[in-house]
Formats: structure tokens, C-alpha cells, sequence
């Protein structure tokens, strides 16, 4: 019986590939499987999972036919796995070794329905650690209760797939599957989703997972329209919530954290090519104008002069063609 199941997307990430693959090996149990979703790459990396498949222990290869993104490779893993318990990956980043049987055993002997835990930020030689905003350790609570205050970042700001653990009861009460086709900002419904509907967690205090920041084929470093999906992430994010039994408490934390996010794009928008800024620009005024109003104006109101004079500025804007686009 498989113990634990790991999803590992990839695309176009030959470069990074072998390290992630190795810090697996250093992972491997017989109860262990790792899901290796090639994402339709074009570069070297699905010889590279080929190799893998033989070479590394409780390898199952997955090819996709067409490129899906993150989102759509997490879900063709999540049908594949197995295990009692399960855990994601990306293909650019990597474990410390025994890292994997340490969150297992700790999550075991908690009972919960996942763990969350920090992680090592790696740009270029620097490394920091990067902690879950939230303070109590080891210690089993109800997930719902992590999601406020709406001013401070909780745990739904920490929306890493890949830092944390879950059981398999969640996958099977349909809590665990991405919004499909999303290219990025996936993780940010699922964490919302999670944080409403699990019954319990706890947070650790583990750092054996490095994150790989910088990497140039990232989205994050990407500057085209594939980064407006965060929009359509959230706005399922603020319509969940919507409905959910104490909105009137969480709405005002989605709103935020959705203005947050807009200001941050809106504030980096050189990077963009001018086609996608005038669609950010039109995308941004169109998703202020469709949240509820008098949790808007509280959101902005809470908010330092800079960002919300930002915001205020692109929600004057006229809709436009190009947010029907």
C-alpha cells in the first residue's frame, strides 16, 4: 500500500530537473511514489524523465499531449496517486534529504487533515526561510480560524502548494483538485477552499523544502498574458467566499488580499509588454467594480495612501473592449 503520494510537474525545466530528481532519490521509500508530470516540454526534460522512470524508486511517468500548466498538472497527478497522504512539487526545486518521511511521521502523529510548514527561498547563493504567518506550532486547529485578521498576512497569504502535506480524505472530499487551467495564481482558490471547508490543521516548524526563485522560464518573471490569471483566480476566490456561512467576516480579508495583489501588478507594470499593462490596467478596474462595493471602500480605506491612490486611480477607469477580450 502506498503511503505517500508525490506530484511532480514539469515543463522546460532541464536545467533544474536533475537536482529535483536526486533530492527525490534521497526521499525514496517502498511505500513512497512519486508522479512525474511532464507537461508537454520541448527542451531536454522529458529525457530526462525517462531516465527517472527507471532509475528512481516508486517513478510513475505521465506524459500530457499538449502543455496544461501547473494547475492541470497538479489535477493529472492527483488522479494517478495512490497514497494514503500526498504532497506536490515543483520540477525546479528541491528536498533536504529524509525531509519527505519527517513531515510524514509528524502529520501521522497529529492526526490532522494537513500540515503546513516553511520553506528556504533560494535566489541565485542567497537563502532565507520563509515561515507560515502563523504563530502556534504543532499544535491541531481548526483551519477556518487562520484565515483572519483581513489587515495582517495569515496562512491563506501562504499559498505554496508544495509547503505542506495532506491526507487523502481531503482528495476525496473534492478539496484538493486546482482550478483547471489556470496559469498562475493557482494555488490561491485552493487555499481559500482548504482553509473553509478542511476540519483540521497544524503548522510546522520544518525547513526541508528550497524554493527556486528567479528562474527565468517562471511565470513569476514572465511578463505576458498568462500572468492575468491571478484576476480570474481571485474573482473565484471573492465568489466562494461570497457564499460562504460567516462571509460577512472573511469577504473583507478576500477583498483585500485582492486589492493587494492588483496594487502589486499595477505597481511593477514596466515588466509587462503594453499590450498586456492596457489589459491589466482594464482587467483591474473591471474586478474593483464587480466586488461588493462598501467592502471595497473599507478595504481601500484601510490601506496605506500609495497603494490605494493606485487603485482608486485604475478603478475610475472606463470598462473597455479589451476586458471582454
Amino acid at each position: 500500500m502506498v503511503k505517500l503520494s508525490v506530484i511532480v510537474p514539469f515543463y522546460n525545466v532541464q536545467t533544474y530537473a536533475p537536482d529535483t530528481l536526486r533530492s527525490l532519490r534521497a526521499n525514496a521509500r517502498e511505500d513512497f511514489e512519486f508522479i512525474l508530470v511532464d507537461d508537454c516540454a520541448t527542451d531536454g526534460t522529458p529525457e530526462i524523465l525517462e531516465r527517472a522512470e527507471r532509475d528512481l524508486p516508486g517513478a510513475v511517468l505521465v506524459r500530457h499531449e499538449k502543455n496544461g500548466g501547473l494547475a492541470t498538472a497538479r489535477n493529472t497527478g492527483l488522479d494517478r496517486a495512490t497514497g494514503e497522504y500526498l504532497t506536490f512539487l515543483d520540477g525546479d526545486d528541491w528536498l533536504a534529504p529524509g525531509y519527505y518521511e519527517q513531515l510524514l511521521a509528524a502529520i501521522e502523529d497529529l492526526g490532522c487533515d494537513f500540515v503546513r510548514v516553511d520553506h528556504v527561498q533560494c535566489t541565485a547563493r542567497a537563502r532565507s526561510i520563509h515561515r507560515v504567518p502563523h504563530g502556534r506550532r504543532d499544535v491541531v486547529m481548526n483551519p477556518r480560524d487562520a484565515i483572519l485578521p483581513a489587515d495582517r498576512s495569515t496562512s491563506v497569504d501562504y499559498a505554496f502548494a508544495w509547503a505542506g502535506m495532506y491526507h487523502r480524505r481531503l482528495l476525496d472530499d473534492g478539496l484538493l483538485h486546482f482550478t483547471d487551467g489556470l496559469r498562475t495564481a493557482e494555488d490561491r482558490p485552493w487555499i481559500w477552499r482548504l482553509h473553509r471547508e478542511a476540519r483540521t490543521f497544524a503548522v510546522l516548524g520544518m525547513h526541508g523544502v528550497f524554493y527556486r526563485r528567479g528562474v527565468a522560464s517562471s511565470l513569476t518573471q514572465i511578463g505576458d498574458v498568462r500572468q492575468l490569471d491571478f484576476i480570474r483566480a481571485f474573482d473565484q476566490v471573492i465568489e466562494e467566499t461570497a457564499r460562504d456561512r460567516d462571509t460577512d467576516a472573511l469577504l473583507p480579508k478576500a477583498v483585500r488580499t485582492y486589492c493587494a495583489i492588483i496594487s502589486h501588478h499595477l505597481g511593477n507594470i514596466e515588466r509587462f509588454e503594453p499590450q498586456v499593462a492596457r489589459k491589466l490596467r482594464s482587467m483591474s478596474a473591471a474586478a474593483m467594480k464587480r466586488m461588493p462595493q462598501d467592502v471595497l471602500k473599507d478595504a481601500l480605506d484601510s490601506m496605506d495612501y500609495e497603494r490605494a491612490a493606485r487603485l482608486r486611480r485604475v478603478k475610475r477607469r472606463p470598462a473597455g473592449a479589451e476586458v471582454a477580450a
